[in-house]
């Protein structure tokens, strides 16, 4: 019996070392439509079928203990984002990097985790479920992208929105008929619905970039200007300097533009609500939508308007 435990245990030990492994090793010959993907960590490109590509998309942009239909709204909005930059269908791939389409810098795409990785964030028991669930998600919308007026469109998304999400010129300044403010009551189950970032005076000063900011009744002059349509600082004056929302959000690392102010004891404390972007798709709004037995194809006509879902059309 003893032997028999021990054989058991040692056969679940090798397993456990050998299967991290195993899953760093790409598939050198994928099949389909070939995602050509730039790891800036170890600066070389590996490739990629289509729907691999998404899947590891899916799982790192979203949590997998999501609603199924959430993360198929994000697999088929991932898969878009991908078509669009893809050089066959007149995207641009990845300027940066000859013969990449696209990199797993967030900043510049999408995130995207390999198995291996997907193996240390969730752990090895986690790993076979949220994997599994995941592959459905991406198998049950295979080939579906947006489109809008026959075109794919920039199928942008965020992980927490607020009450509103966000017109798309209010971010980048261009129009987009199917990236308009939608009211977004179902991401309030975020945990970064609702946060505080607190800077000292000298800190915030530095963030900023200027040496002093005169005070007004003692306290530093900071004036938000105005709003957005959805709510979000759009202007703001610090002294005699006046920055857009979102270039503060940026200097400041604040996690959206939703965002009021106070002092309390020589301290700023800045309250955001929301995190990201705030344009298109919301994550958590997704999830919240889910939850209440929405579809995938519900969840995206909700937060891009005016779309059609369609199958990608290889050319």
């Amino acid at each position: 019996m003893k032997q028999a435990l021990c054989g058991l245990f040692l056969s679940l030990f090798f397993l456990l070392l050998l299967l991290p492994l195993s899953l760093s090793r790409c598939d050198t010959s994928p099949q389909g439509l070939i995602v050509h993907l730039y790891l800036e960590d170890e600066k070389r490109i590996i490739a990629l079928d289509l729907e691999e590509y998404v899947r590891g998309v899916v799982a790192a942009e979203m949590p997998a203990n999501f609603q199924l239909e959430a993360l198929k709204a994000q697999a088929v909005a991932a898969r878009t984002v991908t078509a669009r930059r893809l050089k066959r269908f007149g995207g641009p791939g990845y300027p940066a990097v000859q013969g990449a389409d696209l990199s797993d810098d967030i900043n510049d795409s999408q995130a995207w985790l390999s198995k291996k990785e997907l193996v240390s964030k969730w752990g090895l028991w986690n790993y076979y479920g949220f994997w599994k669930k995941i592959c459905t998600a991406v198998e049950e919308t295979k080939g579906l992208v947006i489109t809008y007026e026959g075109k794919l469109i920039d199928a942008v998304y965020h992980s927490t929105s607020g009450p509103k999400t966000e017109n798309a010129e209010e971010v980048w300044g261009a129009y987009l008929p199917y990236l308009r403010s939608v009211d977004c009551l179902y991401d309030r189950h975020s945990p970064k619905y609702s946060q505080e970032q607190v800077f000292s005076v000298n800190g915030f000063q530095s963030k900023l970039g200027v040496e002093r900011i005169p005070t007004v009744g003692g306290l530093p002059f900071i004036q938000i200007l105005n709003y957005t349509s959805s709510g979000r600082v759009k202007r703001i004056r610090v002294a005699d300097q006046v920055y857009q929302g979102k270039e503060l959000r940026s200097l400041l690392g604040l996690y959206s533009t939703n965002f009021s102010y106070r002092f309390v004891k020589g301290q700023i404390i800045f309250k955001t609500i929301g995190y990201g972007h705030g344009v298109g798709l919301c994550q958590y709004g997704a999830d919240g939508l889910a939850q209440q037995g929405k579809n995938f194809l519900e969840i995206l006509h909700y937060y891009y308007q005016g779309i059609e879902i369609k199958k990608l059309a290889l050319q």
